[in-house]
């Protein structure tokens, strides 16, 4: 299990090191909603591509090492790095253009997702102000698929704390 103080030890390492990211998944809905709403297993990072060696170097020096093994999908779109305690975090490498806005590739095909620029807010968690990504694009993940109980959860939390339709 990721506790909210070893979240905020990932991202003070990371930004010593000079590295930007922006937390998702349900740590970032929870950073949007202002507190810790449940318990999660992960950390979804997304990280600008140019900083990876750098936010890979500052990770394993945490203790987290890159886990090949049952990652789907894999590189290009997303790695996951194994850590103290059986933390995971799972990191999104991201190209960003001049405007802000920003690309993943998700395949060697071609596929990609887009990013606008203004999805890229803050939000907080104990008190800390965290780079994470907008509600907007919270729900925007979670459409297309059969919600798992704590999908369900999550949007819950986006339309009691900030008024946010998730069409749940």
């Amino acid at each position: 299990m990721f506790e909210a103080g070893q979240v905020l030890d990932v991202l003070e390492t990371l930004r010593k090191a000079d590295c930007e990211v922006w937390i998702a998944g349900g740590w970032g809905i929870d950073a949007l909603v202002g507190r810790v709403t449940r318990q999660h297993n992960d950390l979804d990072l997304l990280h600008r591509v140019e900083q990876e060696p750098a936010v890979i170097d500052a990770l394993e020096g945490l203790g987290y090492a890159e886990r090949h093994e049952g990652v789907v999908p894999g590189r290009p779109a997303r790695f996951v790095m194994a850590g103290p305690g059986g933390r995971e975090l799972d990191l999104h490498p991201l190209h960003f253009r001049p405007d802000g806005s920003a690309v993943q590739h998700i395949d060697d095909q071609g596929g990609a997702y887009d990013y606008p620029a203004d999805v890229f807010v803050t939000g907080v968690i104990e008190g800390v102000t965290v780079p994470c990504l907008s509600a907007a694009q919270q729900v925007e993940f979670h459409r297309g698929y059969q919600p798992r109980e704590r999908d369900l959860h999550d949007m819950a939390r986006l339309r009691e704390t900030l008024g946010i339709p998730t069409h749940f």
